[in-house]
């Protein structure tokens, strides 16, 4: 009686050529000029979820991101509790800090003044 052969999962780790074309897909769906449904994006960002869950990260993986933004965005958003946002630009991150800092002691000081004064 034959036998059936048993399919191998490839290990963690393994080529990136299935995630990198998901990652290129999905860029290609985030500016797309016409719309596109529903359906069809999250079924990428699914498949997408999956293979980043079968790779390692490691020195092959960061090139991907920084060419694919919106798969690494999902990747951050996938490891955010674990690592926050580990792939955002710090220095946009500390302007963004001290902007909301500054605009927060600025409405403090308005609302020291009474209504209807002028300073």
């Amino acid at each position: 009686m034959p036998r059936m052969k048993a399919t191998s999962t490839p290990p963690a780790g393994r080529d990136l050529a299935v995630t990198a074309t998901l990652a290129q897909l999905l860029e290609r769906l985030e500016h797309s000029p016409t719309p596109i449904g529903a359906e069809q994006y999250r079924s990428v960002v699914l498949h997408l979820v999956h293979e980043f869950e079968d790779v390692a990260s490691g020195a092959e993986l960061g090139p991907l991101l920084d060419r694919f933004p919106a798969a690494a965005e999902l990747y951050e958003n996938l490891h955010y509790q674990h690592a926050g946002l580990c792939r955002s630009a710090l220095e946009p991150a500390m302007s963004a800090e001290l902007a909301a800092r500054q605009a927060i002691e600025r409405a403090r000081a308005g609302s020291a003044t009474p209504p209807g004064s002028i300073v």
